[in-house]
């Protein structure tokens, strides 16, 4: 009788293995945490990425062409808009996959870099562009990565990826989050697939989520607009072991590229590692971040993603 009972219950868990091992994120393909801090250092090679600048275009470039490979589709979304009586050319970058799907996430970070280094205490350095390594570079790798996986594998739901250009440029709210202003204005027209406009179920935002010592606390204006959202996030990161990096407490209110799209009708919220030292110095560079993180919040990011069940 024993061993007929230990039998059927190796049965039952092996069962339950061939289940859980054939679910959606248990398939979700690993991620190169080294490819994605390379990416990183490239976009910092280039130099400041802000619009007007001389790398401006060429961190586009960069963007567009570590997307073209994977992406169904890469659209470079530019807008021309005035601030503090100077034209710029705002660039957004959207990248589409899984395209026939009818639910669609929405995963973004923005890819230009600050103007003038206002944290620093030397007045000189004040007026000097950062890096940003980390605010701005890394959530563009963890999603340039992203690309790679959902190239291989591809999502049961739609991923709609858009890069946001001048959330970092002016010095007060109004001259900041250009592009995903721009973007959630005109959903309509810019998130578009296909030629067909598509709603977002969810959005998720990754900004400065490449800092060492990660610590990435729940953030409340993405709690306001979103709880399931956040709960869905950190609660995955807890099961796949994450939980000294995504802390579920609330952290700082955090003013952001969700916002605007918060107002637009977009359940976005923020992850993003705000206790970070050299946040707006010349120090925002490649030594202050490491591969691990970018690897940790992008396999969050892609098994929330791969956990999703199609409409």
């Amino acid at each position: 009788m024993f061993c007929v009972r230990a039998y059927i219950w190796i049965v039952l868990l092996s069962l339950v293995f061939v289940v859980v091992g054939c679910s959606p994120a248990a398939q979700a393909p690993a991620l190169d945490g080294n490819n994605a801090f390379d990416m990183l250092k490239n976009q910092v090679d280039i130099g400041p990425r802000y619009p007007g600048s001389s790398g401006h275009d060429t961190a586009a470039d960069y963007i567009v062409s570590q997307l073209k490979p994977y992406a169904d589709s890469v659209t470079v979304q530019s807008s021309s808009q005035v601030v503090g009586g100077k034209t710029l050319e705002v660039k957004n970058i959207a990248a589409v996959f899984n395209p026939r799907a009818r639910k669609w996430i929405l995963l973004c970070a923005h890819w230009d870099s600050r103007p003038f280094a206002d944290m620093e205490i030397d007045a000189a350095k004040k007026k000097m562009p950062i890096l940003g390594a980390n605010d701005g570079a890394s959530g563009v790798a963890v999603l340039l990565e992203l690309a790679r996986a959902f190239s291989h594998r591809k999502p049961d739901v739609g991923v709609f990826m858009e890069f946001f250009d001048g959330e970092d440029y002016g010095k007060t709210e109004a001259t900041m989050y250009l592009g995903s202003r721009h973007f959630a204005q005109n959903l309509a027209t810019e998130a578009v697939v296909e030629g067909k406009p598509v709603k977002f179920a969810y959005g998720i935002l990754l900004d400065m989520v490449g800092d060492k010592n990660l610590d990435i606390y729940e953030e409340p204006n993405s709690i306001d607009a979103a709880p399931e959202i956040v709960d869905k996030v950190w609660n995955m990161a807890d099961r796949l072991g994450y939980a000294a990096q995504f802390i579920p407490k609330s952290g700082l209110s955090i003013d952001d590229d969700h916002i605007p799209l918060i107002k637009a009708g977009v359940k976005c919220i923020d992850v993003i590692d705000f206790n970070y030292g050299p946040w707006h110095t010349l120090d925002d560079t490649p030594d202050k971040c490491s591969a691990k993180s970018l690897t940790i919040v992008g396999d969050v990011v892609e098994h929330v993603v791969y956990a999703e069940k199609p409409e």
